[in-house]
């Protein structure tokens, strides 16, 4: 197979990947991109393929088209081993017997020719200093927390310098707090060694915190790349719509009337000339809950009656019933006292409602307002 173009300044580049098993196609044909010191989330929920495109990056998996380059080269027929990549997994894959500092200098001594002691010793110091673990050098994992242990998986990764960083889902098996401090810590130590990070996780608070760009991916599809304040501001489409954000965004279905206006449960918005949807044609709204507001009355896009609050601290989010069956959530203050059975008007600020088409792709430079009462 000749090996296509491969732009400069690109750490991972995949042209044209697919993955099947047989007659099933897991990954349906993609490009991407990542470029040097960049850090890359592939966002999704279980089974999309997420873990499937980092195996075919590392050589675990072999593509089944398309061509997988790492730092400029062809990798499709590397072995595992000689590919300039490095993976740090989800359950550590560490070996018991083996102290931390051996479990670190592990790539190092495999290396053929075989390395310096004196070289191995520096860089396995070196690694452990940049995710403090200088301490426990010769300790065992037994001995260690969960957050430990994926700090010596990062430390055994790092002391390869390998062109890119494949991780999968590194922090799910840590409990919500440290899960946290280890996001921080990765990000320190992404900014110290500059190298490209492909990180799978269907967390999308990891997501957005942490990346550069995120790739949406839903039954081997890619949905969406982008930053993360464009997934969240401009889906590209109702799944990515309903996955980025929380609360999740309702969707309402609308019809488009002769001048223009939507109708949906009740309410009525009115879009800009030129949105290419025509009168009577189906179409789908969306509701950022955090920019819906409950208001005096005086402006007002959505009456409605309190079905439900959810107390979050800061904030609380209501559930607000409108005609029919239709709900929507809402942004409250935390000490609202509104509760279930009670009357609201529901104010949108910019960015509130978004329109998609029929086929639930977003439509693009739509404006939709809620309609003057």
């Amino acid at each position: 197979m000749p090996a296509l173009s491969h732009p400069a300044g690109l750490a991972v580049s995949l042209v044209q990947v697919a993955k099947s098993y047989g007659d099933v196609e897991v990954l349906q044909p993609f490009d991407l991109q990542v470029a040097q010191g960049e850090f890359v989330v592939l966002l999704g929920p279980s089974g999309c393929g997420k873990s499937t495109i980092l195996k075919m990056i590392a050589g675990l998996e072999e593509a089944s088209h398309g061509e997988i380059h790492v730092d400029g080269e062809l990798v499709n027929y590397v072995r595992p081993r000689d590919r300039n990549v490095a993976m740090v997994f989800q359950n550590y894959a560490l070996y018991p017997h083996m102290t931390v500092r051996e479990n670190i200098a592990f790539p190092l001594r495999m290396t053929r020719p075989r390395l310096k002691r004196s070289l191995i010793d520096d860089r396995t110091t070196a690694a452990a200093g940049i995710v403090d673990l200088t301490r426990y050098l010769d300790r065992r994992p037994a001995q260690l927390s969960g957050g430990q242990r994926q700090r010596v998986a990062l430390a055994r990764a790092i002391i390869r310098r390998p062109a890119a960083f494949l991780m999968d889902e590194p922090l799910s098996n840590l409990d919500a707090l440290l899960r946290a401090d280890m996001r921080t810590s990765l990000l320190e130590m992404h900014s110290r060694i500059k190298k490209a990070t492909l990180y799978v996780t269907h967390d999308q608070i990891e997501a957005m915190t942490m990346a550069d760009r995120v790739v949406v991916l839903n039954e081997g599809r890619i949905q969406q790349v982008g930053k993360p304040h464009e997934l969240y501001t401009a889906p590209a489409n109702t799944f990515v719509a309903q996955f980025i954000g929380s609360p999740r965004m309702p969707l309402h279905p609308a019809v488009v009337g002769e001048d223009g206006t939507l109708e949906f449960a009740g309410a009525s918005l009115a879009t800009e000339a030129g949105i290419g949807l025509e009168a009577d044609s189906q179409a789908t709204v969306g509701l950022r809950p955090s920019s819906l507001r409950i208001s005096d009355g005086h402006t007002h896009a959505f009456v409605g009656t309190v079905r439900r609050r959810d107390y979050l601290g800061s904030d609380s989010y209501l559930e607000v019933e409108l005609s029919g069956e239709s709900s929507i959530m809402v942004r409250a203050d935390a000490h609202s006292r509104l509760g279930p059975g009670d009357p609201v008007y529901v104010d949108a600020e910019p960015g509130a409602i978004h329109l998609f088409d029929e086929a639930g792709a977003r439509v693009c430079g739509a404006f939709v307002r809620p309609r003057d009462p």
